[in-house]
């Protein structure tokens, strides 16, 4: 049942699709949920359910008169400004405490529109959009945040037995979720958020049973750049003590436009937060791409290896980690905390190991002197001669980032 002025937020385009949105209103007050709803649709309205947030407000919200949007006749216009009106009304009531989850329906302009609203919801908070584009990438409009997408295998445009049922499960999904009374567990000496990928799996398995032996509380994150995007915004946040980034390879994504790109900030929050961090070069030695005929012509005659079907990593050169190594060195100088650089001498991944497909000493050389050259006077290196995944390498990671903890207490 439905907390004391706590909401579930539908939104959507009324003015087109009232039929499927007032079956979702109805499927949501049956579970006994009070519901606050908001029309980003421009031409206009419906009186089938409660409107809480009509278009002209929402419109508002996004700076232009509702009247103007209708004459511009601007669709991608009209979908930036309702979905940037949505999103501040719904930061608007996140931060009245009056959320307790959100739902929307739509295609792939409702889709999109929905999308930016959720995203100013915070982390914990039910979200759950039935959609048309849910086997899309739309991992530029999800960014860091936990939003579920539910294929509506039919369009979202009218009634019929194949959408009904899927509204009505929907619906009780995401009842059932915003009821649910989360578990929660004991931080115990603090909470360090570590990066990872299935070339430094072996490294972090083996920091995280040290770090839990400490009686710390580990988070790993996938270095896939949805994943080094959501540690970097929750570091903002303020939900860690302390950061091992033992697995940098997204800024190599970056350098040579991979598929696991975290953008231009990675390696930024943990600096700017004065965060205790201890950073490695694991997987610099890779660029990530998807299926093998997914690669840039420009880089036909580089070394490659299928780490799966639909992952094709590429060996980075000797220019590529000079540059690399400056840029790490760069944003780690800029830390207002404690911080220091690990280097594995005997490789920075799973497969750069000698004899292994990636084993190129040289490269490796290349980033190790690149960093060293443009790393400032006070910032600490250690050389140890193994490879990322060994267990003195974890071990040194883990011993070095707990004193860096303690001498910032």
């Amino acid at each position: 049942m439905s907390a004391i002025n706590k909401y579930i937020l539908v939104i959507g385009c009324f003015d087109t699709k009232e039929d499927v949105f007032s079956h979702l209103y109805a499927s949501i007050r049956s579970h006994g949920e009070q519901v606050i709803t908001i029309n980003t649709g421009v031409l206009g309205s419906t009186k089938r359910f409660p409107i809480d947030f009509e278009a002209d407000n929402v419109a508002m919200e996004g700076g232009i008169d509702i009247a103007r949007l209708r004459d511009e006749r601007n669709r991608g216009m009209a979908m930036e400004i309702m979905g940037k009106g949505a999103a501040n009304i719904v930061q608007a009531l996140t931060a009245e405490g009056k959320v307790k989850a959100a739902i929307g329906m739509g295609g792939s302009g409702g889709t999109h529109m929905i999308l930016s609203a959720m995203t100013r919801i915070p982390l914990g908070i039910p979200k759950l959009c039935l959609t048309t584009a849910a086997a899309k990438d739309l991992s530029r409009q999800i960014g860091d945040k936990d939003i579920t997408l539910m294929p509506s295998v039919v369009d979202v445009a009218g009634l019929n037995s194949i959408i009904i049922p899927l509204i009505e499960q929907a619906a009780a999904a995401l009842c059932a979720m915003s009821n649910v009374r989360v578990s929660s567990k004991a931080k115990g000496k603090g909470s360090v958020a570590i990066s990872m990928f299935g070339n430094t799996t072996a490294c972090v398995d083996r920091c995280t049973q040290l770090l839990h032996a400490e009686g710390y509380e580990v988070f790993p994150f996938h270095a896939n750049g949805v994943g080094g995007k959501t540690m970097e915004a929750l570091i903002r946040e303020g939900c860690f003590n302390a950061l091992l980034d033992i697995t940098t390879t997204e800024l190599a994504d970056d350098l040579c436009r991979g598929v696991c790109s975290a953008g231009p900030d990675r390696m930024n929050a943990a600096a700017e937060m004065g965060l205790p961090q201890v950073i490695a070069p694991g997987c610099l030695d890779m660029v990530n791409f998807y299926h093998p005929d997914t690669v840039p012509k420009k880089y036909k005659n580089r070394k490659f290896y299928n780490w799966s079907p639909d992952v094709t990593l590429m060996r980075t050169d000797q220019r590529e980690n000079t540059i690399l190594g400056k840029q790490l060195a760069e944003k780690v100088n800029r830390s207002s905390g404690q911080a220091m650089i690990i280097l594995p001498l005997k490789g920075i991944s799973q497969i750069d190991v000698k004899g292994g497909p990636f084993y190129d000493p040289d490269a490796d050389l290349a980033l190790f002197d690149s960093i060293k050259n443009y790393k400032n006077k006070g910032l600490q290196i250690i050389e140890v001669d193994a490879n990322i995944n060994d267990a003195i390498f974890a071990e040194t990671l883990v011993k070095n980032l707990l004193d860096l903890i303690q001498n910032k207490k």
